[in-house]
């Protein structure tokens, strides 16, 4: 089993750090605590193998926490779990080390994706003295190629792949009307393509009712990345 500790101030986010940890089997949740100097107090007297760690705390943030970690050389590896969304404070964490990054708020795919990963690469490690390139790309790099796709249903993943292909090629907003024009699949699929994507954080849509009562949406796009890459950074569908 996985020894896990969260760090974590709110007690609310730390009940739902609890609960998910039940539902991902390979995992033992152990502690609990609420700032960086008690959780650096515990970590002298018990061993663990994965910290779940917030980076907004009292007294000593996340970031600091997570140095001198690393300064102390606790063999134990970090996963960030945090409203925290500024590139400077997600570089330094990758910087140090930080195995994955969760912005709140997050859902339990997101969550799961994570520890999976997180786990995949502990066994792997663990069990074996020597390692394989391919075996490294499909752990530390989090890329397996033989992932099975699952969309939900009435998806298809040909034509999410020319969804997207067309959404990135547009600066700005843009409308449903537009880009089912730009796809050649009828306005109500579309609406189910855009749902989706917006349900991986990839856009926003802002719903508008026209002067005679038509209704159409803006949408923006909020990460430009391929396609492939929303099963390294989301829940899984590639």
């Amino acid at each position: 089993m996985i020894k896990v500790l969260v760090v974590e101030d709110d007690p609310m986010v730390g009940k739902l750090h609890e609960h998910y940890l039940t539902q991902i089997k390979g995992f033992q949740l152990c502690d609990i605590v609420r700032n960086s100097d008690e959780a650096l107090k515990i970590m002298q007297t018990k061993e663990y193998n994965l910290v779940i760690l917030d980076i907004f705390m009292p007294g000593m943030d996340g970031l600091q926490l997570l140095a001198k970690i690393r300064e102390q050389e606790y063999d134990v590896d970090v996963i960030i779990v945090s409203a925290a969304n500024d590139k400077d404070k997600i570089k330094a964490a990758l910087r140090l080390g930080a195995f994955d990054y969760i912005i709140k708020p997050f859902e339990f795919e997101r969550f799961n994706l994570a520890l999976n990963n997180y786990k995949s690469r502990y066994n792997l490690v663990e069990e074996q003295s020597i390692l394989k390139q391919d075996e490294l790309d499909k752990t530390i790099i989090h890329q397996d190629t033989d992932v099975e796709v699952t969309l939900p249903k009435g998806l298809d993943k040909n034509t999410l792949n020319t969804v997207w292909s067309e959404i990135i090629k547009i600066d700005g907003m843009f409308t449903t009307e537009e880009i089912s024009a730009k796809v050649g699949i009828s306005r109500v699929s579309i609406r189910k393509y855009l749902e989706f994507l917006k349900s991986l954080k990839l856009l926003s849509l802002d719903l508008h009712r026209g002067s005679v009562g038509r209704r159409f949406t803006n949408i923006n796009v909020l990460i430009k990345m391929p396609i492939s890459l929303i099963y390294i950074f989301n829940k899984g569908y590639y």
